[in-house]
C-alpha cells in the first residue's frame, strides 16, 4: 500500500502521520539509527522505532531542509580525519570531520533532541 497523503505510515500497526512535524513530535517514535549511503548521502536512511515495535526508515532528503549549515563536497570516509561514526548504524554522534556526510550527522542531532520539534527553529516561509 502506497499512501501519498501521509508523511509516513507504520507498516506494523498502520498508524499514519499526516505531516513530518506530526511524525517528529510523536512521543511514540524514537530515532534509533542511520544507515549511510556513501555514494549519495541524501539517500541514506534514518531509522526510527515506533511504540508498536515497528521500525520505520525515512530517507535523509525528507529532513535535509532542517539543516542550514555548510555541506561539504568531499567524502572523508576511511581517512585519518574520519572517526567512522557512519559505519555503525546505531552511532548517532555528530561528526567533527569536514566530510560530505557531516550534515547528516547534524540532522541526527536535531531529530534526537528530547524536545524534538526541530522545525520550530526554522524561519517562517515568505
Amino acid at each position: 500500500m502506497n499512501d501519498t497523503t501521509n508523511f509516513k505510515v507504520c507498516l506494523v500497526c498502520q498508524t499514519a502521520w499526516p505531516t513530518r512535524d506530526a511524525f517528529i513530535n510523536d512521543a511514540e517514535v524514537g530515532l534509533i539509527g542511520y544507515q549511510a549511503n556513501f555514494v549519495a548521502p541524501e539517500r541514506g536512511l534514518f531509522l526510527f522505532n515506533h511504540s508498536c515495535n515497528g521500525t520505520l526508515s525515512i530517507a535523509v532528503d525528507a529532513f535535509a531542509d532542517l539543516y542550514a549549515g555548510p555541506v561539504f563536497t568531499e567524502r572523508k570516509t576511511g581517512s585519518d580525519e574520519c572517526p567512522g561514526y557512519c559505519l555503525h548504524q546505531n552511532n548517532l554522534r555528530p561528526c567533527p570531520a569536514t566530510c560530505e556526510c557531516a550534515y547528516v550527522r547534524e540532522i541526527l542531532q536535531l531529530l534526537s533532541r528530547p524536545e524534538k520539534n526541530p522545525t520550530s527553529s526554522l524561519p517562517e516561509p515568505v
